[in-house]
């Protein structure tokens, strides 16, 4: 019905329809102004040099170069995919498998058992810790290095502040600081 229309506004016309604005444009196709930005956007169709757009060249690529609807669809069509199928790991929610077949549940219980024997079991191996001990350690470890980092300036400032030697003030900071990593690193040996 729409390439009716267009036939009829062409042929009705003195051949060569004057340029329009999108809105237009869309209103004369009966489509939504979107759509004719997307066709822009795309490639589709061009505008002229000014943002318009000529009805009959547009017509033409709009005709050109837009697939049909239902062959746009049959194009992205596949075959169904296979099922999907849970991994080991998961185990199937009774409540989603159609409602309450006792080997399903059962069958989740099992697992879910098996994985806490699991991690009780590499707990007491020593493979696993406790989650708030390595937070309170990684606190300690980090305030260890913050106070030795942050000592150097109290100890060394007055003696820098004398010093004129450039030299001399190159082997204070370096000494001071070689003793500050080390004390660091005794305080995480101790701690």
């Amino acid at each position: 019905m729409i390439q009716e229309q267009l036939a009829a506004t062409r042929s009705a016309g003195s051949g060569q329809a004057a340029p329009m604005s999108l809105r237009a444009y869309a209103k004369r196709r009966g489509c939504a102004m979107s759509a004719v930005q997307k066709a822009i956007r795309t490639g589709r169709i061009t505008t002229t040099a000014d943002g318009k757009i000529d009805p009959a060249q547009a017509d033409a690529e709009w005709e050109q170069n837009t697939v049909p609807r239902a062959v746009a669809a049959a194009r992205h069509r596949t075959s169904p995919s296979p099922p999907r199928r849970l991994s080991a790991s998961v185990a199937p929610d009774p409540a989603l498998a159609g409602g309450g077949n006792y080997l399903v549940a059962r069958g989740v219980r099992e697992g879910f058992l098996a994985r806490l024997a699991k991690i009780q079991y590499e707990e007491k191996l020593g493979k696993l810790i406790n989650r708030d001990e390595v937070q309170v350690e990684r606190f300690n470890t980090n305030r260890i290095i913050r106070d030795g980092v942050l000592n150097i300036a109290d100890r060394v400032s007055a003696q820098l502040a004398a010093e004129t030697d450039e030299k001399k003030v190159h082997e204070i900071l370096t000494t001071e600081l070689r003793n500050a990593l080390n004390g660091i690193a005794d305080g995480l040996l101790n701690s």
